[in-house]
């Protein structure tokens, strides 16, 4: 199934939300949502999904060195999570409008 990556869709969750990851390695874990990318339909979650990068030498850094960094995870992995009673909720792309 191909991703429209012309027109950004509407999400369950935004940035600085606490979210519960519910499938995949991380699963069970909780974390803070750092940013949301609406046409790819993916959030990074802080401290969850770490990834290494290797990075060759350069001006900036001549040493290189191999750094651990999150990596995004598709939308439809986490759930929102509520503030006051720590629970999972359903939380669907229409209710997150003001009103």
């Amino acid at each position: 199934m191909a991703i429209n990556k012309e027109l950004p869709v509407k999400l369950h969750v935004k940035s600085g939300d606490t979210v519960k990851v519910i499938a995949g390695d991380e699963r069970g874990k909780t974390g803070v949502i750092k940013s949301v990318n609406r046409v790819t339909q993916r959030v990074i979650v802080d401290g969850l999904n770490l990834v290494t990068k290797h990075n060759k030498p350069s001006a900036k850094s001549p040493q290189g060195g191999i750094t651990k960094m999150e990596a995004p995870m598709h939308v439809s992995n986490v759930q929102a999570i509520d503030p006051k009673t720590g629970e999972r909720v359903r939380k669907s792309a229409s209710a997150t409008k003001k009103a």
